[in-house]
């Protein structure tokens, strides 16, 4: 996904926004070659401390998905209210590295997901304060 203008990121950690395209950032084991997501400041396989940022890219395999279809609790802070509350898709998303990313899902229809299928990185308004920008978050969408 190419980004055509600044956005405000719930997490911008998490994003690598490198010549504007967008991509997972995690880490990575110097010692062992383990990657992590979020980004790690030590290896649980081999207990090294040296790690480096990884680029996981942005695409990946739907591995398993439901549907939110109520109102999170605390600390979720969507901001909408619970009438206005929308269900919304929530998946692990296998990355070519082998990490399984647990993100939001652009579709929230049991029709169109499928366990193995090719999902790609975008961004998805998370919460709208009345007055303000949206903030955004990663998302996975068919490919």
């Amino acid at each position: 996904m190419m980004l055509d203008t600044p956005k405000k990121l719930a997490c911008p950690e998490l994003l690598d926004l490198a010549g504007g395209r967008l991509a997972l950032l995690g880490s990575r084991c110097r010692a062992c070659g383990e990657v992590y997501f979020p980004a790690s400041h030590g290896c649980t396989r081999c207990c090294a401390t040296d790690m480096e940022p990884y680029r996981l890219g942005s695409e990946g395999t739907l591995w398993s998905w439901t549907i939110q279809g109520f109102r999170p609790k605390a600390p979720y802070n969507g901001g909408e209210s619970e009438a206005d509350f929308r269900p919304y898709g929530v998946g692990y998303v296998e990355m070519p590295s082998g990490v399984k990313v647990e993100s939001r899902l652009s579709v929230a229809d049991p029709a169109l997901l499928a366990i193995g299928m090719p999902m790609i990185l975008t961004l998805q308004a998370y919460r709208q304060v009345p007055g303000e920008a949206p903030v955004y978050t990663y998302a996975f969408a068919p490919a």
